[in-house]
């Protein structure tokens, strides 16, 4: 099973020269103000029958189709949608930024955003996001992705979240709580150990992926917003990674390993198959896509908890996913801004989203009709608002963390499978890399 965290991996080395392309557009970028827009900006924007394009990468297929036939169906404004597969959307985006042809539209994996903005590829939307009523209610990490030089230029288009997906069987089997998943990294460690004792063919108290720097970002990043701290600096140049809560959550997997609670397949695992042994029924606990509960539920009765740090508290998850814009090259920037307006507005984000089992993407609406048909879902979108839930940003993060054989991914593998005293070098390395 391939999720959006393995593929933004396998697709990162050949990113790289594109996103330099990339970087190098800002000279020639256009004024921070949307192209086209009218003298008077509303929170609306203009419905008027024009066509705008829309480009988004593959793994978002699903909700972005649902989104603009929804859309397309209630305006007289349509939205021409283009998928983009995986491998080719930042060349693609890089190519059309060069030569002045981006569409109107275009989403963007978050973690590659901050490049985006700085080199002038979107349209300032501060003054059209402030006029949103509710605004403040937006997914904040987002938003705060989207902003460079105190404007704001993307809003969240869909959500991805980790959450901790346990086996309810598993749990009952060996005399755990099934409806109390773990609520600390200790009880996590402890939960996971008491799977491993009952000593099931093929079965194993937990999985991670073991060379795979994006899910390692999203899952174990979590682990130590939970606990207080952070994992960069706030212009994400400085890699805080040595700190106590970082070497918490690399003891407790250590343990983990040593316990023989990690499958032998996590070693090597670069995102390809993260997620096939818990849904096969073979995993009793561990970090997870919450976009994948309905497939996984499909196989396993799973409990859904928020990441858990060093004590007790509110959890947390990485809020991943894409933000959208309004690019550069647009001249329909009051019709794009309708269509952008519009995927903010309960009717988007509850009949189209949260009916589609997506996060919603506003904390006023976490509880809804379709939400409150599963206990899992409400917890999944009330994370997302916890303040130790965050959307981590650097203009060098895929270099620095997902890219293979990072320095991200040196560190945490010689902290769970090699040499831990390596920690404050394989730090400064990250550090080195965030730093160019």
């Amino acid at each position: 099973m391939r999720t959006r965290i393995s593929r933004g991996v396998r697709r990162a080395v050949a990113s790289l020269a594109a996103l330099g392309l990339v970087a190098a557009l800002a000279a020639c970028g256009s004024d921070d103000k949307a192209t086209g827009s009218s003298a008077t900006v509303t929170a609306e924007g203009t419905d008027d029958g024009s066509e705008l394009t829309l480009w988004t990468r593959a793994p978002l297929e699903l909700q972005a189709k649902a989104l603009v036939d929804a859309y397309n169906k209630s305006h007289k404004n349509q939205v021409k949608l283009t998928i983009v597969p995986n491998d080719d959307y930042v060349a693609k985006v890089g190519a059309a930024a060069g030569s002045g042809n981006l569409p109107d539209l275009f989403a963007a994996d978050i973690v590659y955003v901050p490049n985006w903005t700085k080199a002038g590829l979107f349209a300032d939307l501060t003054e059209r996001i402030g006029l949103l009523p509710y605004a403040d209610k937006i997914n904040q990490g987002h938003v705060t992705a989207g902003t460079y030089k105190d404007a704001k230029y993307v809003l969240p288009f869909v959500l991805d979240l980790s959450v901790i997906f346990y086996n309810k069987a598993l749990y009952k089997e060996a005399g755990l709580d099934p409806e109390k998943g773990p609520t600390t990294l200790d009880e996590f460690k402890d939960h996971a150990l008491a799977i491993q004792k009952l000593g099931k063919k093929d079965t194993y108290g937990t999985y991670f992926g073991g060379n795979c720097g994006g899910c390692g970002v999203f899952t174990w990043f979590p682990m130590v917003w939970a606990s207080g701290e952070e994992v960069m600096d706030p212009e994400g140049t400085k890699s805080l990674l040595d700190g106590p809560a970082a070497q918490k959550v690399y003891s407790t997997w250590r343990a983990l390993q040593d316990g023989g609670a990690i499958a032998p397949g996590s070693k090597d695992e670069t995102g390809a198959t993260w997620v096939a042994a818990f849904q096969q029924g073979k995993v009793g606990v561990m970090p997870y896509p919450a976009t994948l509960l309905p497939t996984a539920s499909k196989t396993v009765d799973v409990g859904v908890v928020p990441i858990p740090g060093a004590t007790a508290g509110t959890g947390s998850t990485f809020i991943g996913g894409d933000g959208v814009g309004i690019s550069k090259d647009s001249k329909k920037s009051d019709q794009a801004w309708n269509f952008m307006a519009w995927l903010t507005s309960e009717a988007a984000q509850v009949d189209v989203l949260a009916a589609g089992n997506s996060t919603v993407a506003r904390t006023d609406l976490a509880d809804n009709k379709y939400s409150a048909k599963d206990p899992r879902v409400v917890t999944v979108n009330k994370v997302a608002a916890s303040p130790q839930s965050k959307t981590p940003f650097a203009v060098n993060f895929q270099q620095a963390f997902n890219a293979p054989g990072s320095p991200w991914v040196t560190l945490f593998r010689n902290q769970v499978y090699g040499d831990p005293g390596t920690l404050a070098n394989d730090n400064a390395a990250i550090t080195g890399v965030l730093g160019q």
